[in-house]
């Protein structure tokens, strides 16, 4: 439980640093969108490449990189 977290951190830190969100996510959101994001992620392209507290590395990137743009993109700073 408390190693999918931070696995589910580390990839919500991941897809937020490639979507140049980070800085405005915290670390509660850097966990929720990497376990979202794995999970969509592994939905969607399946669970190839190496795996990390039952979860695939690559996929799950993907996915959170997807979960984060479309947060952002609903909920981002309008200005």
């Amino acid at each position: 439980m408390i190693w999918s977290l931070i696995v589910g951190g580390f990839i919500g830190f991941i897809a937020g640093a490639i979507t140049k969100k980070g800085g405005a996510m915290g670390i509660i959101a850097n966990i929720v969108a990497g376990l979202i994001g794995s999970s969509v992620g592994q939905s969607l392209f399946g669970t190839w490449g190496p795996s990390l507290a039952g979860m695939a590395l690559i996929p799950s990137i993907i996915g959170a990189v997807i979960v984060v743009a479309v947060v952002s993109f609903f909920f981002g700073k309008r200005e």
